[in-house]
């Protein structure tokens, strides 16, 4: 049984649209506060989105996503795993970003997750664009690389933009697999569509060994499928889970800057991320929520829940308790 401090604020104490929004209603601990070494996942935002070519907005994302948090209840209706019980989670705030210098916020983002990491917490990000993943992951994988399941329409691999802008939300994994920070032949991508520039990325991912499946390949064969194999795939690895949240279909989660047509619905975007309860998680992001195109703030909604989903595997799977 987890610490009583470690509890959110149940509805019936507190109405869920009253008192300061964190995350899932968790206490907000720093990393300077002494209760921070008794915490094991740190929910933590990155209000950022300097990556981001076309339509602007993550910045706003963590935000609107502790916002929509507040819905989260004590325990999964489908697994009835209950969390808050199982690991001591808190809320450790926002990294703060320059907006003006892109590669100094990395700095700043690697820096606040080697602290993470130092002090044995597992971090589950709320983004900020994609780009976020590169810092975050050269704080997790600085030792040694690491696995990755990615759920993304995109993958992210693209060497450059704009005749050489090597740092965009469509490049950090290429960076993150040349800077030796993921294992590529263990890294999986899932839901792959959209129209495209050339096969840059793809071929990249050919070369070095990353399992790329298609949105059409998912559909043809289910989520149980291609999650079995996802998870093959990392084994007991350690392992990174990245989920942009243009991976749901726009119809569920219009609120992001890149969408594509063609995706999942939003019980399968819950659906593979409980296929994940073996896996050996230590840490994962949500990215890409753009509150300024989600007027209903079902998207934001949607990947609050999701982050949710993350959660509880986070808090029963096989890495667990890693920071007893």
């Amino acid at each position: 049984m987890s610490d009583t401090f470690f509890q959110p604020v149940s509805g019936f104490d507190l109405p869920r649209f009253a008192g300061v929004a964190t995350f899932m209603r968790l206490p907000y601990v720093a990393l300077d506060d002494p209760k921070v070494s008794d915490v094991q996942v740190g929910l933590i935002g990155v209000p950022w989105d300097s990556g981001t070519t076309n339509r602007p907005g993550p910045r706003h994302g963590p935000r609107q996503l502790r916002d929509m948090s507040t819905m989260m209840r004590a325990q999964n209706g489908a697994t009835g795993v209950r969390p808050f019980e199982l690991i001591n989670c808190a809320d450790l705030g926002d990294v703060a970003p320059n907006p003006a210098d892109l590669m100094q916020t990395m700095s700043r983002v690697t820096s606040f997750y080697e602290e993470v990491k130092a002090k044995g917490i597992r971090p589950l990000t709320a983004g900020g664009d994609h780009l976020t993943s590169l810092p975050v992951l050269r704080a997790l994988a600085k030792d040694a690389p690491v696995s990755m399941i990615h759920f993304d329409s995109h993958t992210d691999l693209f060497d450059s933009y704009f005749g050489g802008t090597k740092y965009t939300h469509g490049t950090p994994f290429r960076r993150a697999v040349e800077e030796n920070l993921l294992d590529p032949k263990k890294v999986v991508q899932i839901g792959i569509r959209g129209t495209t520039y050339d096969n840059e990325d793809r071929d990249f991912a050919d070369a070095v060994g990353i399992r790329v499946i298609p949105i059409e390949e998912f559909h043809a064969r289910g989520v149980d499928s291609v999650m079995e194999e996802a998870c093959e795939i990392v084994g007991e690895t350690d392992t990174y889970i990245s989920y942009d949240i243009d991976f749901v279909d726009p119809t569920f989660a219009p609120g992001t800057g890149t969408p594509e047509i063609g995706g999942p619905n939003s019980y399968q975007a819950i659906q593979v991320v409980r296929a994940l309860e073996k896996v050996n998680i230590i840490g994962a992001d949500l990215v890409e929520v753009s509150p300024p195109f989600d007027q209903s703030g079902n998207t934001a909604f949607l990947g609050a829940s999701i982050m949710f989903e993350l959660l509880c595997v986070m808090a029963s799977g096989p890495n667990a308790h890693s920071s007893d």
